[in-house]
């Protein structure tokens, strides 16, 4: 299988896993505990802890480990929520439905800022929007275009009024640079398995000084501001996945992704008519492609290339048995019968340049494929829910 869906998740590395393993066999100490077992394991979660918030330019201490992305993300909602004035709640209109759903259910209220044809905020609207606002939530860049948001203008603005910022960087973290004091964020969401770490761990940074309210209350862990036994495996992994990460963004920002991701695109541009590039092709993540195929339904390409080995996504959502939509896409004014053509394929450290030709070499075909079963009147192909 060649694995293109790296912005739902990524294999943890090797490295990652030698690191874990020790304590998922023998360090099973509770960390909060006060015997020599307990401490080492403690030790591991700091250290973790330093090589986390070394590569955001953070603090240690302004490091909060979680269950995972939507945890941190609901985390920080909830202290933004508790200890903001009157106003709505103002997030872009292309959120993860964390932090979508999380808003909509605050009895404030939350007011959707719009982005533009290329998946950008627009700023004059936020701007507008501001005046309503109790604080911000943007993310750093979108899940399903790649798309980069103007996160240090948005942080400028919102200072101007004295409002607080959280950004969901689950998919930023990683990928590009990110630096919590130039930007200016207030608060920011990270997740492990976005980057070759383990899943059901992630990171929530809280600005060293701002009024926090905890979620989940209980024990006390993490300084008091999230209760419950830290998973001491999982921290451990997600601070050798940030190790490596920063390394390789040093040594090269990734450019060998984006080559992949470069020639992947390319190659069908060049060899099938019908492709379009779906958000802004400047200003996005280096591993992903979001792309619309004239003619197809994405649910039926998705069977296709499933059976070839491609694994890739649709970036919307299967109901009542039809392909729906993203409200993503909806957002930047996609059509929405090019938006039921779109996929999004998304590489990791750990693809290769050959399987990069190969998959686009296997996706071609089966564009042409259900071009043709289409084309001869069969009708698209149907995926039902169950």
């Amino acid at each position: 299988m060649i694995h293109l869906d790296a912005n739902a998740s990524t294999p943890i590395r090797a490295e990652v896993l030698e690191a874990m393993l020790p304590w998922l066999r023998d360090g099973y100490a509770n960390p909060s505990g006060t015997y020599a077992e307990a401490k080492r394991a403690r030790q591991a979660i700091e250290e973790a802890r330093l090589q986390v918030a070394e590569w955001l330019g953070a603090l240690p201490e302004e490091i909060i480990f979680t269950g995972g992305g939507t945890e941190s993300v609901n985390t920080a909602l909830h202290s933004l929520d508790c200890n903001a004035g009157d106003g709505v709640a103002l997030v872009s209109a292309i959120e993860h439905s964390a932090v979508l759903r999380y808003a909509e259910s605050l009895p404030r209220g939350v007011k959707l800022a719009p982005v533009n044809a290329g998946g950008r905020l627009d700023l004059d609207a936020f701007a507008e929007g501001l005046s309503e606002a109790a604080f911000v939530s943007v993310m750093a860049a979108n899940n399903e275009t790649g798309v980069i948001q103007p996160l240090r203008e948005v942080c400028a603005m919102a200072r101007e009024r004295g409002l607080a910022v959280h950004t969901d960087a689950v998919q930023a973290v990683g990928k590009i640079a990110v630096k919590v004091r130039e930007w200016g964020v207030d608060l920011l969401s990270l997740s492990a398995h976005k980057f070759h770490g383990p899943k059901g761990v992630g990171a929530l940074y809280v600005r060293g000084g701002l009024k926090f309210s905890p979620l989940l209350l209980g024990g006390g862990q993490e300084g008091g501001r999230r209760s419950g036994t830290e998973n001491t495996a999982g921290i451990v992994g997600m601070g050798a996945a940030a190790l490596l990460m920063r390394k390789q963004l040093v040594a090269d920002g990734h450019a060998a992704m984006r080559g992949m991701r470069d020639a992947f695109e390319t190659k069908l541009l060049d060899e099938l008519a019908g492709v379009t590039v779906n958000g802004d092709m400047r200003q996005r993540l280096p591993n992903t492609s979001h792309l619309s195929f004239e003619g197809c339904e994405a649910a039926g390409l998705l069977i296709l290339l499933d059976e070839a080995g491609i694994a890739c996504s649709a970036g919307s959502a299967c109901m009542s048995g039809k392909q729906q939509p993203s409200h993503v896409q909806m957002a930047m004014g996609i059509d929405e019968t090019v938006a039921r053509s779109s996929l999004r394929f998304s590489f990791s450290t750990l693809n290769t340049m050959g399987e990069a030709f190969a998959a686009a070499v296997m996706v071609k075909r089966a564009v042409e494929k259900l071009r043709r079963v289409q084309g001869a009147g069969v009708g698209p192909v149907q995926v039902y829910c169950v």
